[in-house]
């Protein structure tokens, strides 16, 4: 864990739990494409930076989720380096406690408010074109998280944070966490159509040809919304959709997996009403959605 992978002449990646892209800025400095998902994991990555002379200048982060700004704040303190962020993304980075909060719809219990779910603070300043490096480009890839971006380097590899997940993650847990819908689709439709001397998921194996697995992920959110929508034949409210959903994929039910699967859950319904496919009616004061017959 955490072995150091070249892909390109100044392009690198940390193989760990969520990849850390590196690229050496000369012969000493060096920007991180996220942080890992604490301060062992920034910690680290300071000793590898330190084994090679390199010196941290700059952290891009995709996006807010704790496992890819965990090392923000150890590696900040450390170095003095600066942390961007697109959009909202920076406004969750700058305030950890929003994750779990707007996953749990309100202030989140204990059982939610861990370094899983909750980075410390760091000081993030938004991300705009201006402050990248020369050669770099964003690559906006909303749908998984609020204003989730990749980055494409100067050796043209791609990092694609959160945006599709392996086959060995999708049949193990079945359902990734999706924001919007609608958004996730036509990002991976996008992706699809890229090209790159190597592309570099978070969770899954670094590739020249990242067009098979995009297609994968995006099979699996139909086969999820058909479920769903099977499940809505007759008015359900959404405790029940999610507990048919688990039985079907043979899920084990968490706090975590609660918020998780639960949020993504009602994005899927959220996008399923607003294209005509369910409805939505109150009886007896109970939100019930229902399959448009």
């Amino acid at each position: 864990m955490y072995e150091l992978v070249q892909v390109a002449e100044h392009s690198y990646y940390l193989q760990c739990p969520a990849k850390i892209g590196i690229y050496a800025l000369n012969s000493t400095d060096v920007c991180l494409i996220d942080s890992g998902n604490d301060k062992d994991a920034g910690r680290k990555v300071r000793q590898i930076l330190e084994q090679h002379g390199w010196h941290l200048k700059t952290i891009f982060n995709t996006h807010s989720n704790a496992d890819h700004i965990g090392g923000n704040k150890y590696l900040q303190g450390q170095t003095g380096c600066r942390i961007y962020a697109p959009g909202i993304e920076c406004d969750f980075t700058r305030h950890p406690l929003l994750e779990p909060s707007f996953l749990y719809g309100g202030f989140p219990p204990e059982d939610l408010r861990h370094k899983f779910l909750m980075a410390q603070e760091s000081g993030a300043e938004y991300l705009s074109e201006s402050v990248l490096p020369a050669g770099f480009e964003i690559i906006n890839l909303p749908g998984h998280f609020f204003d989730m971006a990749g980055y494409r380097d100067p050796d043209n590899v791609v990092y694609l944070a959160d945006c599709l997940s392996s086959r060995e993650t999708l049949e193990k847990y079945q359902i990734g966490f999706i924001y919007d819908v609608e958004a996730y689709l036509a990002t991976l439709e996008k992706v699809k159509t890229l090209t790159a001397v190597m592309f570099v998921p978070a969770h899954a194996a670094a590739t020249n040809d990242i067009a098979p697995l995009a297609q994968t992920n995006i099979d699996k959110v139909y086969e999820i919304a058909e479920k769903i929508t099977a499940f809505c034949d007759e008015p359900s409210c959404f405790e029940h959709v999610l507990q048919q959903l688990f039985r079907a994929y043979n899920l084990t039910m968490t706090p975590e997996q609660y918020v998780l699967v639960g949020s993504t859950v009602k994005s899927y319904l959220a996008w399923l009403k607003d294209s005509g496919k369910i409805s939505v009616r109150f009886e007896d004061n109970m939100m019930l959605w229902e399959t448009v017959k």
